[in-house]
């Protein structure tokens, strides 16, 4: 399948070439099992403009460097923070430049059964020629710890404490024990560069307790929203672009408009405004920057189908609503007063408009 035709193509597809570009420059020394040194990992994450390198995540360095030597050791790495900080991009981006591949990868909410974490077997071969290694089909783990290879864990905190129990031996041991198979074949050593990559969701209710056993075998560290504006507009017309190249859309984003917007989510999220006033902070959604990404990806398709490929910053307030209230009445009553307090009596043209909406609310 070619990869225009992939709805969201894995970033080992997207950055092919700046991956390459990388392998070729870096000299530096790599871990066993690592497909680039930690330098060039680093780099690939931050972006480096002297090499043409795109800067695809916004975080401290220091942070980036925590998070990729703890990889580099028998611990694994826990990303935590609030909905929307990108954790996922992250993780990612980190096994993309690690391992060469970001797809082996465990949703905790939808594991219900140790088998698929590790392996489950083909009862229908299991008839014909009893238990081997063809009848075995490997889970994820399973596949990371053969190949040598990190595997992500979203969320790990939605599934249960026991599935959770079941990575102890795995983070520990580094082993996986096969009961059908005799001799060496009924033992599953982890080759080097096997490692784990969990995140989870600090704010998020109705989920399990993560183990105290499990915490101690990874290195946690938090991901927060990105505190500068400037950074984070970037971000987001970075990413409007590749999302609407993908979609096939020919509109690049307009990136007044996104300023306001970024201003926006930046002010509702923080509960205060960027001169320093206080303001009202939404109860029902995180304001992320990765929601803002999506709003500039739904005006700029909007306005490729609707209003001649010309985005219109009074249509920004029809798609804020749907990243912003959630259904949620006490928000559109915040909402609606920050734009009677705040955005009213902003100057310029492009804020006229962007008000213009508040009818909406």
């Amino acid at each position: 399948m070619k990869v225009s035709a992939i709805q969201r193509p894995p970033a080992e597809f997207i950055y092919k070439d700046e991956l390459a570009k990388i392998k070729t420059w870096d000299k530096h020394h790599r871990p066993p099992g690592w497909h680039l040194s930690p330098i060039a990992v680093q780099l690939f994450i931050l972006g480096d403009e002297s090499l043409e390198i795109e800067k695809k995540f916004i975080a401290p360095p220091a942070t980036i460097s925590r998070i990729i030597v703890s990889l580099a050791t028998n611990r694994g790495a826990m990303l935590v923070g609030p909905p929307g900080t990108a954790k996922s991009l992250l993780s990612e981006l980190l096994c993309t430049a690690i391992s060469g591949g970001s797809t082996l990868t465990i949703q905790g909410g939808a594991i219900e059964s140790i088998t698929q974490l590790l392996y489950s077997w083909n009862d229908s071969l299991i008839k014909q020629r009893g238990y081997c290694l063809e009848a075995l089909h490997a889970g994820p783990i399973y596949q990371g710890m053969k190949e040598g290879k990190l595997v992500r864990f979203e969320e790990m905190a939605r599934c249960s404490p026991a599935l959770q129990d079941a990575l102890l031996s795995i983070l520990s041991e580094r082993l996986i024990l096969i009961p059908e198979f005799d001799g060496k074949e009924g033992i599953l050593y982890a080759r080097q560069g096997f490692n784990i990559i969990g995140t989870s969701n600090s704010i998020d209710e109705g989920v399990h307790t993560m183990s105290a056993a499990i915490k101690r075998r990874m290195n946690f560290e938090s991901i927060l929203p990105i505190p500068d504006i400037d950074d984070e507009i970037h971000i987001v017309i970075s990413g409007a672009k590749k999302a609407l190249l993908q979609s096939g859309v020919a509109v690049d984003p307009d990136v007044d408009v996104i300023e306001v917007l970024v201003t926006i989510f930046h002010e509702l999220r923080n509960g205060r405004t960027i001169s320093g006033r206080s303001a009202d902070r939404l109860a029902s959604t995180a304001m992320s920057t990765a929601e803002a990404v999506s709003v500039a990806h739904a005006m700029g398709v909007h306005a490729y189908y609707y209003r001649n490929s010309k985005t219109q910053s009074k249509d920004l307030i029809h798609f804020l609503i749907g990243a912003a209230l959630k259904d949620n009445d006490t928000d559109r009553r915040r909402i609606k007063h920050y734009f009677d307090t705040e955005v009213a009596n902003r100057k310029g043209e492009l804020w006229e408009q962007v008000y213009e909406g508040v009818r909406l609310l």
